[in-house]
């Protein structure tokens, strides 16, 4: 009887919703996050970052230390929206964050955008948050009756709205675009113009003009390395995006779940699919980082610690 009761309490430990389960805080001090994709994009602002400590869980380490004045936390999110948006969740339960910096690349999509080039776009979409719809016998299109559909597709690919919780609301709100914090946009349209950004790459490959900085406009985020001229097109004409890339989007709607300021910084690394010859990332890559951290360094000494939102 005993090691029958004892089963039965194993089993309902193990499969009864436990009650009462927080993530452990590692470091309670107030702090700005500065997050990047991956490891090129990060490496210039750890190595610029002082007294340095290294928290590891479930194999991603987050560092606190001081950057350009601030308190931050760095963090690798992963490459791609679902790495993205988990790794953005892990950070805010475990360190008192009040700001949310990304930092790194992305593909052009604005003819008027060049490689080296810094955007730092007002908002950001999902464009492949979407339906792959059926075709009729004549050829239309026919999405599923509770499409929510912002954009025309591309092809079979409808974009879609995405889905966002809301507190005391039954049902999601539908929406395509999440705005980041305007005060960070408007420090960000008065400072970022102003930083000198690298025209030469560190193997000696030089840029035809200087690298600017531009603030405002649109971008999009979807788990595809985007490479594709009629998609970069599209997106231009379409939604009007500036830059491409894999996790900011993802990182922009965990942030409003959380009443987050966030910003991002992304630094031109390719055309997204215009590049004259091949695909130029591997080439341009280091340079691009190189000034996007630039950019966010001197963000950072600018910037108030901000109070989180209620």
């Amino acid at each position: 009887m005993k090691r029958l009761l004892a089963s039965v309490l194993l089993l309902a430990a193990l499969f009864l919703p436990a009650t009462g389960f927080a993530a452990p805080v590692l470091d309670a001090t107030p702090r700005i996050a500065v997050m990047s994709a991956y490891a090129p994009e990060l490496v210039v602002l750890l190595a610029a970052t002082t007294d340095k400590q290294t928290h590891s869980i479930n194999g991603i380490d987050f560092t606190t230390g001081t950057l350009g004045g601030k308190k931050v936390v760095l963090v690798l999110s992963g490459i791609s929206m679902v790495n993205a948006a988990m790794t953005t969740q892990m950070l805010l339960d475990r360190f008192e964050v009040r700001a949310l910096l990304f930092s790194g690349v992305a593909g052009g999509v604005d003819g008027g955008l060049h490689i080296g080039d810094v955007a730092v776009p007002g908002r950001w979409g999902q464009y492949l948050e979407t339906h792959i719809v059926r075709q009729t016998a004549d050829g239309s299109l026919a999405p599923v009756p509770w499409a929510s559909l912002p954009y025309p597709p591309m092809g079979v690919f409808q974009p879609s709205n995405a889905y966002v919780r809301r507190d005391g609301k039954a049902e999601p709100e539908r929406k395509f675009w999440f705005a980041v914090d305007p005060a960070l946009l408007a420090l960000a349209e008065r400072l970022v113009p102003t930083v000198a950004l690298d025209r030469c790459a560190a193997n000696k490959t030089c840029l035809e003009a200087t690298p600017k900085g531009v603030v405002g406009g649109d971008a999009v985020s979807g788990p595809a390395f985007m490479d594709n001229a009629a998609w970069r097109d599209y997106l231009s004409r379409t939604m009007q995006a500036r830059v491409v890339d894999m996790e900011t989007a993802a990182v922009a709607l965990v942030a409003e779940q959380n009443h987050l300021p966030f910003i991002a910084f992304r630094s031109v690394s390719d055309l997204a699919g215009a590049d004259p010859d091949t695909n130029r990332i591997n080439t341009f890559l280091g340079l691009a980082a190189s000034n996007a951290a630039k950019v966010v360094t001197r963000f950072l000494a600018e910037m108030p610690l901000v109070e989180r939102k209620s």
